[in-house]
């Protein structure tokens, strides 16, 4: 079993996270030209918020083409992240018992500068600030910016106010989500997962589903992901 995300401390390259598996996939796969899915995006996503290691999902993906290329027949190429799944948890596993012990309150290093977090933090705002019903997310946005010189040696607990306001936000747009909508964004769900259904227990279906939904109504709202991770 996967470590819980309290149980993991706050690496060093934390928000290299996405980065790191996306160039580690193009690495094993043999080609810099490929592109991830959403579904791919969904499903690291589900990892990360999940507690896997980094380097547990790294691991994976060399173990999966390993036996990919181990194999006499090997079919058509590795298209997709969901491939490794499997890989992946049995790293994680592997990885649980030795993960090292979390630091109470040891301040983060961050791949980006304070004024770059200010920017992040505003542009957000502004681009939310008009939506309907979404005022006071914009707001409490605007109020970390303003004080963001004294959020940044903390970039653990700011991360965690970004997903609780990236909940609420998600709520509010949910609700106003018609079946028509959900029906589709499910039946594209499907339509990707089904070759990798039996590659990954129901626990991790259920939470990939549920990323995958997340991730698509905000892009369908055009409205930004409000976790550190995607600031680039």
């Amino acid at each position: 079993m996967a470590p819980q995300p309290e149980e993991v401390a706050w690496p060093s390259n934390y928000f290299n996270y996405f980065t790191e598996v996306e160039e580690r996939f193009q690495k094993a796969r043999g080609t810099g030209l490929f592109l991830m899915s959403p579904l791919d995006w969904a499903l690291v996503e589900a990892w990360k918020n999940s507690g896997v290691p980094l380097e547990a999902v790294l691991r994976g993906v060399d173990a999966a083409f390993d036996k990919w290329r181990a194999k006499k027949k090997r079919g058509q190429n590795v298209n997709s992240v969901a491939y490794c799944s499997q890989a992946v948890m049995i790293e994680a596993q592997a990885m649980a018992g030795v993960a090292p012990p979390r630091e109470g309150g040891k301040p983060s290093s961050a791949p980006f500068t304070l004024e770059a977090l200010e920017a992040y933090l505003a542009a957000n705002a502004e681009q939310i600030r008009c939506r309907e019903g979404l005022v006071e997310v914009a707001a409490a946005l605007e109020q970390l910016a303003s004080g963001v010189a004294e959020l940044y040696p903390d970039l653990e607990n700011l991360e965690r106010r970004l997903t609780a306001l990236e909940d609420k936000m998600i709520a509010l747009v949910r609700s106003r989500q018609t079946d028509e909508q959900l029906f589709e964004a499910r039946r594209e769900l499907e339509i990707q997962l089904r070759p990798y259904r039996g590659k990954m227990t129901a626990p991790q279906l259920s939470m990939l589903e549920k990323q995958y939904l997340e991730r698509q109504l905000l892009e369908s709202a055009r409205l930004p992901r409000l976790s550190l991770f995607y600031l680039r």
